[in-house]
């Protein structure tokens, strides 16, 4: 049977001021597919995604869309989605003080008599959570959901409107490994009822394991476009970076040397059941030059550990010694004078100020450094951040670009320079590469190894076992309030990660 064509984009070009963000882009999505669209951060796809949700009117671009054969001209979102097209964006939005089957039915409320259907809005609501995996009572307000539970509701309530196109922008980022699973067995459901599914992702894993075909973007280009079963992962990340990355993970040996971090003893409440521990009585210690890994499956505890240890998060107990010398840390205040650092899971939150410029975020924890009198002396705040935005090879026209515009890589790139200006003994890295393309990742990777060289201790926390087993010396895997086991690079596999983790509450728990 002839493959339909149910999208198409053609000659697609969009500029903002002083930069060219598409360039004659084209491509098309066939019915009952499921097409990943890859590239770079920066390479234009979140910018023609916007233009086809109509986020960007008809009038602010070149170019043509087809929807079904008919030629749209889309002036606002409202437009997009009667003509069957539904966006599930990676950052949630939706209406956190508004219920579940509120949320779902927004807009489109059911009615009887011209009045508002609660009934049916709830019992249709119930219907599509349970469609993803969700036995939830629809009137809880989003608020009270955890941040993949809010996904999964914002997926429930594309499916109620019975899209012909569904476009996902790194939909499992809040995912759990399971609710993932069962997000892609969702997508090929749909797409067996004929509906095409655009996947942007920068986990090569999901692009191989569900999608039919892949269109690769470039600094705003449409550079290749293949079918799965005839392309690899090295050719899609060359087209995505110009270059064939030969080795992936530049993990290098560099000497390891005395312990700079030991933690002992330490308990952590739980941030939302009182009276109960999320970690308990664990200690560990991490060397000068070692990159310890720490694995977990999604609650285990992994992040209020480090942010415990930082000052960010309350702790029960517990000691700290840095170079051997027990250390008081209260607050990020004197985590931070005592050399310790954290670049923390969500940069958007806790690690960047969008509103403020490159060379103001660069220098944010160094302000004693480049002040005098409570002034800021522009020279020196010039030079330090100059350093880092050129080590740090940061992508953007100048450094007063504010860190809003700015990729998500490069906005990574700044949060590890502003550390890294610092020159602490201790980095920690909360999910250093969540949500960044591959080639920002192999630099952050790099510039991981060099930091070690310098002899800094890195704490990595990755829910990417890849990652892990690739950077990592040691592996510490945490699970039911416990360290369950730690690693050596040379014999940690997948298999022993997923084992630890997965551990019950009786087992024995290793220290190291």
């Amino acid at each position: 049977m002839e493959e339909r064509v149910i999208l198409e984009m053609k000659g697609i070009t969009k500029d903002f001021p002083g930069v060219r963000a598409l360039d004659n882009v084209s491509f098309r999505a066939y019915q009952g597919e499921i097409l990943a669209l890859c590239g770079e951060n920066g390479a234009g796809k979140s910018t023609l995604m916007k233009i086809l949700s109509g986020s960007y009117a008809e009038s602010t671009y070149q170019g043509e869309i087809f929807v079904d054969g008919t030629h749209c001209h889309f002036q606002n979102p409202a437009q997009s989605e009667k003509a069957g097209i539904d966006m599930i964006y990676q950052e949630i939005s939706m209406h956190l003080d508004m219920t579940v089957a509120e949320n779902i039915f927004l807009g489109s409320w059911p009615r009887r008599n011209s009045h508002i259907d609660w009934k049916t809005i709830r019992q249709e609501a119930t219907q599509y959570t349970q469609m993803v995996g969700l036995d939830l009572d629809p009137d809880l307000t989003l608020r009270q959901l955890s941040a993949s539970q809010q996904q999964l509701v914002s997926i429930a309530r594309a499916l109620s409107k019975d899209p012909k196109i569904l476009v996902l922008d790194e939909p499992t980022s809040p995912l759990t490994q399971k609710e993932a699973q069962r997000l892609f067995a969702i997508l090929h459901d749909l797409k067996a009822k004929g509906i095409a599914c655009i996947l942007i992702t920068h986990k090569m894993d999901e692009v191989f394991q569900n999608a039919d075909r892949v269109t690769v973007l470039r600094d705003g280009k449409s550079v290749a476009s293949y079918l799965l079963s005839e392309t690899s992962e090295r050719q899609i990340i060359a087209d995505m970076v110009g270059r064939e990355i030969t080795n992936f993970y530049p993990k290098e040996t560099v000497p390891i040397g005395d312990e700079v971090l030991r933690v002992e003893d330490f308990s952590v409440p739980h941030p939302f059941v009182p009276k109960r521990k999320i970690i308990d009585n664990v200690s560990f210690s991490v060397r000068s030059g070692e990159i310890l890994g720490i694995a977990g499956l999604v609650g285990a505890g992994r992040s209020e550990l480090v942010n415990a240890i930082f000052g960010k998060d309350p702790k029960l107990g517990g000691r700290i010694y840095i170079n051997a010398q027990e250390t008081a840390i209260r607050n990020p205040a004197d985590a931070m004078r005592a050399g310790i650092a954290l670049v923390t899971e969500d940069r958007k939150k806790d690690g960047i100020v969008g509103g403020m410029s490159i060379r103001e975020n660069l220098t944010l924890p160094q302000l004693r450094a480049v002040a005098k009198g409570g002034f800021l002396r522009k020279k020196q705040e010039l030079a330090l951040s100059r350093t880092y935005f050129d080590s740090m090879n940061i992508k953007a026209p100048d450094m007063e670009t504010l860190l809003q515009q700015l990729s998500g890589g490069n906005q990574q790139k700044v949060v590890l320079g502003k550390w890294l200006a610092r020159k602490p003994k201790v980095l920690i890295l909360d999910e250093p590469t969540r949500g960044i393309d591959v080639g920002a990742k192999y630099e952050i990777y790099k510039t991981m190894v060099d930091m070690a060289r310098e002899g800094i201790a890195i704490i990595m926390i990755s829910s990417e076992l890849p990652e892990l087993l690739s950077m990592a010396d040691r592996v510490m895997v945490i699970a039911n309030e416990k360290i369950r086991g730690v690693l050596d690079a040379s014999d940690c596999t997948q298999e022993k990660i997923m084992e630890l983790s997965a551990l019950a509450e009786s087992d024995p728990a290793a220290t190291a």
